[in-house]
């Protein structure tokens, strides 16, 4: 099963540990760890579903390519690991 896991800065605001969950698609994976764990998903995704601005999703170390309705694919061996991007000058 794919293994999702969450930068330590999301872990200090929530609790957001390493799952091994079923699904296809970044979006089905996501899913099923925020059925788990609800309240990451407000910190992961924003009020239409997407990506929000600061975080970044990356499957097996590519970044994601479908920010909106996260259906890239993904393996049974893949890792996820979500992130906050870091923005500033």
């Amino acid at each position: 099963m794919p293994t999702v896991q969450f930068t330590a800065n999301l872990a200090r605001q929530t609790t957001a540990p390493t799952c091994e969950v079923a699904g296809e698609t970044v979006l089905e994976c996501l899913d099923a760890v925020f059925a788990l764990h609800p309240a990451l998903r407000g910190y992961v995704l924003d009020d239409q579903g997407a990506v929000r601005k600061h975080v970044v999703v990356f499957v097996d170390g590519t970044a994601i390519r479908d920010r909106s309705r996260l259906s890239d694919a993904v393996s049974p061996a893949s890792e996820i690991f979500v992130m906050q991007a870091l923005s500033g000058g």
